[in-house]
Formats: C-alpha cells, sequence, structure tokens
C-alpha cells in the first residue's frame, strides 16, 4: 500500500481550520465639418473578421488565474471521525487567502493521459516516464500549482465540484483491494496483478467530475504524477509529487499532495496528464521552473539505474 502524507494541508480535527498550501475607455471619433456623417464614402466589406486564434491546441483547457499558496479551508464533517487526519465529509466555503497570490496562464490536458475520452487512463508509469511521454508531444508534466489552480478554479474549492466529498461525481471510496506485492514485483505476473486492483472508469464517464476550468477527472480515478516545485530529487519531499487521490478511499481533494515517492516510484493506480504553457511556440514545450530544469534533470538518467518498485 503507497504512503501518504499531506505535508501542506494540516487537518486539525472535525471543525478544524484547515490551512492549504501547494499552486481607458477608447477616444470617440470627433463629428466632421459641415454635418458630413464619419461612414461617408467607406466601402461595406462582406469579409468576416478573423477570429482570433484560440490559446490551447485541441484536447488542452486553458487556465488563466490566480493561485493562492496558502488558503483557509474548514472541515465541518469527517468521513470517519476515528481517523480525522484522512477524508474530510464536507467544508465550510473557502475563506482568505493568507499569502500573496500567484498568475498562473497556462494550458492542461482535458483528460488524464493519453487524453482521450472514452479510453482508461494509462498506468503503472514512474514519473520519468511520464515527463518523457509529455515532451514527446511538446508538453510537460504540470507543476503542483498549476494543477491545483485547474482543480479548484478560481473559488478554490476543496473538491473540483464543490464543497461536499460526492463518490457519486467522481470515481473515488472504492473499496481498497489488498496488492500483493510478490505478484507486483514479478514483471511476468504484474499485468494479471493490475487487472485484478483496476477499478479505474473511461476518462469524462462522469459528467460531474469536472473543476470549475472544464478539466475532467482531476480527483479519483487514476493518481496523477505532477512536478513539486518545493522538492527535491534525493531527498524528500521529492520533486515528484503525486496529486487528485485514485478510486480507492483516499483524500481525492484538489490541494493534497503525496511527496514521499521518487522518480522511479511506480504504482498499479497511478498515471497523469501534461500541461504547456500558452505562450509556448507549436511543437516545443519548455522545461518547468525551477530545480526540475536548472539541475538539467527533464529526462531520465541513462547511468541511472532505477531501483525496484
Amino acid at each position: 500500500m503507497l504512503a501518504r502524507r499531506a505535508p501542506v494541508v494540516v487537518l486539525l480535527a472535525v471543525g478544524a481550520l484547515l490551512l492549504a498550501e501547494g499552486s481607458g475607455p477608447s477616444a470617440s471619433c470627433p463629428e466632421l465639418d459641415a454635418g458630413v456623417p464619419s461612414s461617408a464614402g467607406a466601402k461595406l466589406s462582406s469579409t468576416p473578421a478573423e477570429a482570433p486564434a484560440e490559446p490551447c491546441p485541441d484536447g488542452m483547457v486553458e487556465i488563466d488565474g490566480d493561485y493562492c499558496p496558502v488558503v483557509e479551508q474548514f472541515c465541518t464533517r469527517m468521513v470517519d471521525p476515528k481517523h480525522p487526519e484522512r477524508r474530510c465529509a464536507a467544508f465550510a466555503p473557502t475563506g482568505r487567502c493568507l499569502t500573496p497570490v500567484a498568475h498562473k496562464h497556462l494550458c492542461i490536458d482535458r483528460y488524464e493521459w493519453p487524453n482521450e475520452a472514452g479510453a482508461k487512463p494509462d498506468l503503472a508509469m514512474n514519473w520519468w516516464e511520464a515527463n518523457e511521454k509529455c515532451h514527446s508531444l511538446g508538453k510537460r508534466l504540470c507543476t503542483d500549482s498549476e494543477w491545483t489552480l485547474a482543480c479548484e478554479g478560481k473559488e478554490r474549492l476543496p473538491f473540483p465540484y464543490g464543497y461536499v466529498r460526492n463518490a457519486g461525481a467522481c470515481n473515488i471510496d472504492r473499496p481498497y483491494i489488498v496488492p500483493d506485492d510478490d505478484k507486483w514485483g514479478d514483471p511476468r505476473q504484474r499485468p494479471a496483478e493490475i487487472a485484478r486492483l483496476d477499478q479505474r472508469d473511461p476518462s469524462g464517464a462522469r459528467e460531474s467530475c469536472v473543476s470549475p476550468f472544464g478539466v475532467y477527472d482531476m480527483t479519483g480515478n487514476v493518481d496523477e504524477w505532477v512536478y513539486n516545485e518545493s522538492g527535491y530529487q534525493k531527498e524528500r519531499p521529492y520533486v515528484s509529487g503525486l496529486k487528485g487521490g485514485y478510486w480507492g478511499p483516499v483524500r481525492d481533494r484538489c490541494r493534497p499532495m503525496t511527496t514521499d515517492h521518487n522518480q522511479w516510484h511506480t504504482g498499479y493506480q497511478i498515471g497523469f496528464r501534461c500541461c504547456e504553457d500558452v505562450s509556448t511556440p507549436p511543437g516545443r514545450g519548455p522545461e518547468p521552473p525551477g530545480p526540475l530544469a536548472t539541475r538539467g534533470m527533464t529526462t531520465s538518467p541513462a547511468s541511472s539505474a532505477a531501483p525496484g518498485s
């Protein structure tokens, strides 16, 4: 079972406060002399005005808004009061932003990879593999703050669909099936083990599981790799973050992020989606900002041996 922790969301108890971190008018034309109307002599054109170019490619959604690193979120009811650190069932309306905001403008895949409506998202790849698949399309992994903004919207909702946890809205809270570590560790038996554990929905199958920006399946279904802007390459918290939770009984909210797993970790419930900058020239994706780019870590080191998952 994957280890999880919430380094940026502190849940004290039922009724406790969550401090959630991450991600002039135009001048009019003067009258002409002698009462001649300004339109006199103008030739009317039947040529339609050129439509403005779409800011994002097909299959991607434009995200344009302010990300708040620390916001007040107040849990009013827990799913299981005996374990208040795990799942909140309902939140009060989102409170104040306690820090300066950071403006974000980007494009994000509408669905989880392979970003196809009706197709089940891919599973069981590590962070490097996910990053390289994004780069193969001129994209990149989303940063954690970009992903959070795309999930919660400008309203900073705890769930993409609102304030009350709803297992009917997204693919969450399905019964936990205990993995067989021996079968998972054997490449010959792993596909059958994944099939036994698999509880994915096809992408976009739940019309209610959509964020205010129009991005689907951001909580539940599969956990999603992101670039943790505050992470490290060789120690916790790692640059390889996981957002959104999966189909099982886990947090499944917009804000939390799991940072305990290194870049070579993989799991039966892990997928991803891609992002790119709005201003990026077609066919070329920028490196993620921060340590990942400055350390030259945009592709998996050929000389590094991946540890066993």
